[in-house]
């Protein structure tokens, strides 16, 4: 039985990330990772899957045997069955010896099948058969060759779809999926940018043995208000590109200036266009119908205070007077901004006029 807690096993395998999104992973993880059960990973290129993959099997019975990765979209289609189950001597042009496939290699361990969309449907029928009957014949044998191998499976691909589209198995899909982990895209949890930063920002100069390089507050509001198509995969690259380049110890906006123009283009060319209004106008109407909502929510508030002067709170009912507290006002702004945003976190910032950084604070301080 693993006692660590969420804290400890996030540290132990690197799953950085103090948001609720990732502690919910992190705690759904140490509960599936001691069973043998089949799991799919599901999450954009680069949010870390491997890193997950690699969480289970460390903490699971089989933590002392192998875990060997596979990405399925990297080998060509001719050889991935030959790479996974193997082939005898002479079974194809090219084989001159006997060979073991990832099958036999993660015999008692794990096997981690990246990409796993990408594999041909041909491809898909011996391995739904091998994880069904724990068996399988190298290429060219006549004899079974048995395994004990717990599948983790990860794509970026929406499988349903797949399967409906019919380029996955549907057999193998629902085979696969006994348990879904989907890691948020890092643009879904940007409170977890400050901690992945430290992190790349450590382990680099560690490598390099280099001092540590400060950091400004305008390049972490840069990194705040990009959207990272490439996940944390991209965040590592630009700290480290950013650090090599770096001549004064400091990493400032100019560090990353880069993310910035490429984000201010990818929103103008994202962004839907009316006909009849300018992006300014659109915005504008939205602060406008934001504000009338404060105002109207602070009027009726007003009104109930006349009425009773008691408001009713978590603790019980206390008695106030005429002057609101402003960590009410300030929680009813940013209850309506986000509600006319539509969850559009970015959106509700700029409508109160404040960083995005400072809003993700500011949430978590109401629980809202």
């Amino acid at each position: 039985m693993n006692l660590m807690n969420i804290e400890q096993f996030q540290k132990e395998f690197n799953i950085i990330g103090k948001s609720k999104e990732m502690r919910d992973l992190a705690d759904i993880v140490m509960q599936v990772a001691p069973s043998d059960i089949s799991v799919l990973i599901f999450g954009e290129s680069g949010v870390g899957k491997e890193v997950i993959a690699r969480a289970i099997h460390g903490i699971s019975s089989r933590k002392d045997k192998t875990l060997v990765s596979v990405n399925c979209g990297a080998i060509p289609e001719g050889i991935l069955e030959s790479e996974l189950f193997g082939h005898r001597k002479g079974s194809f042009t090219g084989a001159v010896d006997n060979r073991k496939g990832y099958f036999e290699i993660a015999d008692g361990g794990t096997l981690f099948l990246d990409e796993i969309a990408e594999m041909p449907l041909t491809t898909q029928v011996k391995l739904l058969r091998a994880i069904e009957n724990k068996e399988f014949m190298r290429l060219g044998s006549e004899t079974v060759t048995k395994v004990d191998v717990r599948i983790i499976a990860a794509t970026n691909k929406d499988l349903q779809k797949e399967v409906d589209s019919k380029n996955f198995r549907d057999d193998l899909f629902f085979r696969l999926k006994a348990v879904t982990l989907f890691i948020p895209p890092l643009r879904r949890r940007r409170e977890d940018i400050p901690e992945l930063v430290d992190y790349f920002v450590e382990n680099y100069v560690k490598s390099n043995n280099i001092p540590v390089p400060s950091i400004s507050q305008e390049a972490i509001d840069i990194l705040y208000e990009y959207n990272w198509p490439g996940n944390i995969r991209e965040l590592k690259n630009s700290v480290e590109t950013a650090i090599a380049l770096d001549r004064n110890g400091v990493l400032d906006s100019a560090s990353f200036s880069h993310l910035k123009n490429i984000w201010d283009r990818s929103e103008n060319r994202n962004l839907p266009v009316s006909l009849k209004k300018s992006p300014e106008e659109m915005d504008r109407e939205m602060i406008y119908r934001a504000l009338f909502e404060i105002k109207k929510d602070l009027v009726e508030l007003k009104q109930m205070m006349h009425s009773s002067k008691e408001i009713l709170q978590d603790s019980g009912i206390i008695r106030v007077d005429e002057v609101v507290p402003m960590d009410v006002l300030e929680k009813e702004a940013i209850k309506n901004a986000i509600n006319f945003a539509k969850g559009n976190k970015r959106q509700a910032a700029k409508m109160l006029k404040i960083s995005e950084r400072t809003l993700y604070r500011k949430i978590k301080e109401y629980e809202l």
